[in-house]
């Protein structure tokens, strides 16, 4: 129970999940994804490393790809009508799916279903009949439902088929527990309302939180440009993580990788004291996350290629050189900076930190005692053209 629950924000509600567990019963986990583009994304990871889970315990997981509500459009976290898909882009995006989820689950212990084979044979009757099954009223009580209707910006009907289609796959499946994102929680209590509705025993809700996409305040979407796909490129896959933000660090390691609770909280107390580098937990981040998709041999190249390319990346060919024995007093950057006369004064020294305009092998540095790795060769870059080379 606590391998299941940890890191689920809402559990809807524990002591069914207790009962379903209890029963030794194998339970039907639903999860589903709209085919609204071609590549899942390491946002999508975080539900799935938990379908894990349950499915090693011998559960049967169910992956649904909404190929039908994918033409219709999720209007979760939308401000305005979302323009539909067509059938033809519907299935190629959905092509993609299986192999990446495969990265993950296992092949051969999972379902797959496509809810275009019962829900395209709904007739217009039976569409009726779902819909007298739930009020505008509770509609209406959807955060993006209600902030559009406040603010009078229109919300089309199809709009509200979207969350009773969804609800009514889990009637189809008789499912007994379904996982997804915060964001879907209204839709999946859709599905325990019309569960109950169709006579059967409500599903288990499990929600995970959304992660944020590499800018650090948006939820990660392809659509933003935000994202770290499954499909990218051991080395896009590392310079992309070496670019989020220190903050979502430790946010990463927790809902991307098996590194255990003890270590997680090592990481934050580094953090929070500045024992730690943070560039050198992003690079520990990276290599462990492209080791899980790719290969470790992999994730080593990435690092080399990151590094080679970066160092190369807008430093002039002949900069000035300093080996660490000439440096009087201690290795922190401030010294080196006043010792190599980077700045005309203290002052500007002071300044450039505050500006961020210090970095080191291309990451901005704000600490003015950071201190220098030993044995390590980096490259010092002060204002827009002050470059040093560090030698040992």
């Amino acid at each position: 129970m606590d391998a299941i629950i940890k890191g689920f924000v809402d559990v809807i509600n524990f002591d069914d999940l207790k009962d379903l567990l209890n029963s030794k019963k194998r339970l039907k986990v639903k999860w589903g994804a709209d085919p609204s583009a071609p590549d899942l994304h390491l946002g999508h990871t975080v539900v799935l490393r938990k379908l894990k889970i349950l499915q090693d315990l011998g559960h049967e997981i169910i992956f649904l790809i909404g190929d039908f509500t994918a033409m219709i459009g999720d209007p979760t976290g939308k401000s305005k009508t979302r323009k539909e898909l067509s059938e033809e882009q519907v299935i190629e995006n959905a092509e993609t799916y299986q192999s990446q989820v495969f990265k993950i689950l296992d092949k051969d212990k999972t379902t797959v279903v496509y809810n275009s084979t019962w829900l395209s044979k709904l007739t217009a009757k039976d569409m009726v009949k779902l819909t007298a099954k739930y009020n505008v009223a509770r509609m209406l009580e959807r955060d993006d439902f209600n902030k559009r209707f406040s603010n009078n910006i229109s919300i089309s009907i199809h709009e509200f088929l979207y969350p009773l289609l969804q609800g009514y796959d889990s009637v189809e499946l008789e499912a007994d527990i379904e996982m997804g994102g915060t964001d879907q929680k209204f839709n999946l209590l859709v599905g325990r309302h019309l569960q109950k509705e169709y006579g059967q025993k409500p599903q288990v809700i499990l929600t995970m939180p959304i992660l944020e996409g590499l800018d650090g305040v948006q939820k990660m979407s392809k659509s933003l440009g935000n994202h770290v796909g499954l499909t990218d490129t051991p080395n896009e896959m590392f310079g992309k993580l070496m670019s989020i933000p220190d903050e979502l660090i430790v946010r990463y390691f927790e809902l991307l990788t098996d590194v255990c609770s003890t270590k997680i909280d090592e990481m934050k107390k580094q953090m929070k004291d500045g024992s730690v580098n943070p560039r050198d937990l992003k690079v520990n981040l990276g290599k462990t996350i492209v080791g899980m998709y790719h290969s470790k041999e992999e994730a080593d190249k990435a690092e080399e290629y990151f590094i080679t390319a970066f160092r190369q990346k807008d430093i002039p060919e002949d900069i000035p050189e300093l080996c660490v024995s000439k440096i009087k007093g201690d290795l922190t950057l401030i010294n080196i900076l006043k010792f190599a006369e980077m700045a005309s004064s203290n002052k500007e020294i002071k300044r450039l930190f505050e500006q961020g305009a210090v970095s080191l092998d291309g990451e901005k540095i704000t600490d003015p005692f950071f201190e220098l790795e030993k044995d390590k060769e980096v490259v010092i870059k002060s204002g827009k053209r002050n470059f040093l080379k560090i030698l040992w």
